[in-house]
């Protein structure tokens, strides 16, 4: 399976990477049900055999539940520190830089390949602070790469910035992209990207479902997914209608690849923005985790490519 470098760092990914938010244990402020080990191991070892070699969590999914349950899937898959990449996240919300390195336990014996800063607010420690305290475990050997998620253009830069005075790069940047959110080609964060050397990962690249046509297919679904997960997606009998064009779209691509209409979502995200973007579809059956792979196999041509292009940006206005 072809890999792609993350940023300017050395470091190889699959250009589909699997999220495992959904490994957080469930509970209050979830959007996700508690998912046995056992079952969490099949997930992780279904994206292996598809060629997923990259997995991505974080400490605020589930308080380090995530971390702990992705490093005990991969030790139970037969993987070896090296073997794979791994990337989480320090949540900075009340916090000072200094605790930015407690991640490392949660994940042994596995590496952090990447560790990124969850969100560019709440901290007790400014951007610079949290960036220079990242190049500090770089320089010590204790991580391998430095990203962010959800940062602006302008606070990438200056991360950026801040790196760089320790001569390590910013390896990229964790955001919403999608067929239904391309803010990234509006708010600046796409040039700012391809012009310092940054990969983008794109999360919810499936928009929470809807870009599956499952939801459009069973309405019913829709009532079945948790309140809160509807509001911050937009999930409703009225988006569902707008975006129906492209979801057929979607489908009938799908058909001619014998794929699905989630794969064809994936597959698009990692042709149309080139090597820039990758994407972490999280997986809560080993069958998600097959799908989320497969898409690394669909060669789209330049007239499917163009169509769904053209298609998302009509149901978006």
């Amino acid at each position: 399976m072809a890999t792609r470098e993350l940023g300017r760092t050395g470091v190889r990914i699959s250009s589909i990477g699997l999220g495992s938010a959904q490994f957080s244990g469930g509970g209050a402020g979830t959007f996700f049900p508690a998912l046995p080990q056992p079952q969490v191991d099949t997930i992780v070892k279904a994206a292996l055999d598809g060629g997923i070699s990259w997995f991505d969590t974080a400490e605020g999914y589930g308080k380090g539940r995530s971390e702990r349950s992705l490093s005990a899937a991969l030790a139970n898959a037969g993987q070896q520190p090296g073997d794979v990449t791994v990337s989480t996240k320090w949540t900075p919300l009340g916090r000072t830089a200094r605790t930015i390195g407690d991640r490392i336990a949660n994940l042994a014996p596995f590496p952090v390949d990447l560790h990124q800063i969850h969100v560019p607010y709440g901290g007790l420690s400014s951007i610079r602070a949290q960036a220079r305290a990242m190049a500090q475990l770089v320089e010590a050997g204790k991580i391998r790469s430095v990203g962010v998620s959800n940062f602006s253009a302008g606070q990438m830069e200056t991360a950026h910035r801040e790196l760089a005075r320790h001569g390590v790069p910013l390896a990229s940047n964790q955001v919403q992209i999608n067929l239904l959110h391309r803010k990234i080609e509006t708010n600046g964060v796409l040039e700012t990207a391809r012009r310092l050397g940054i990969t983008l990962i794109a999360y919810v690249p499936l928009r929470s479902g809807m870009l599956t046509g499952k939801l459009h297919a069973d309405r019913t679904l829709v009532a079945q997914l948790p309140r809160q997960r509807r509001l911050l997606t937009g999930i409703s009998t009225k988006s569902l209608d707008r975006t129906t064009p492209l979801i057929d779209e979607l489908s009938t691509i799908a058909d001619a690849h014998r794929a699905t209409a989630g794969q064809v979502a994936l597959a698009w995200l990692i042709t149309y923005y080139g090597d820039t973007v990758v994407a972490t579809p999280g997986a809560s059956t080993p069958h998600h985790a097959e799908q989320a792979a497969g898409a690394m196999k669909i060669a789209l041509s330049d007239e499917e490519t163009r169509r769904l292009t053209d298609l998302s940006i009509q149901v978006t206005r």
